[in-house]
């Protein structure tokens, strides 16, 4: 694969990230009300936070079969970060409406943040063991 297309499915990977960042973001506050889902008590249904568990470190892991740079590997987690910092703060109105203040929001960055962060360090530590000598192990002197 030429490096330019490896640089375009980069890009729609960052795409993918921050589309998946506002899609989880506007579904965060759906309850078991009776409106979307069916009627049980009212219960918040964060589901939004399972699929930020388990597509951010599916991300970085796709973008660093594309390369072998760290940065690159990570921009899909950068750009869903990003994207849920701007939609929390810069956010349209200032009405408070699109991040909640409770502990889903809480769960969702942290949901989408740590997996995303480990699989990151999962490629650093690959790099590391694919190029012996160019980084010393902790303790050698």
């Amino acid at each position: 694969m030429t490096a330019s297309w490896r640089v375009v499915l980069l890009l729609l990977l960052c795409v993918e990230a921050a589309v998946l960042a506002l899609l989880e973001t506007f579904f965060l506050p759906v309850r078991l009300d009776g409106t979307l889902l069916p009627r049980l008590a009212d219960l918040p249904f964060p589901v939004t936070i399972v699929v930020a568990v388990v597509t951010t470190p599916l991300l970085v892991q796709w973008a660093a079969g594309l390369s072998s740079r760290v940065l690159a590997a990570a921009a899909p987690l950068i750009v869903w970060f990003f994207t849920i910092f701007v939609l929390g703060f810069f956010e349209p109105g200032g009405q408070g409406q699109f991040l909640l203040g409770d502990w889903r929001t809480l769960l969702l960055i942290a949901g989408g943040a740590l997996p995303g962060a480990v699989a990151v360090g999962a490629v650093m530590a690959r790099n590391a063991a694919n190029r012996p000598g160019l980084y010393e192990t902790a303790g050698i002197q």
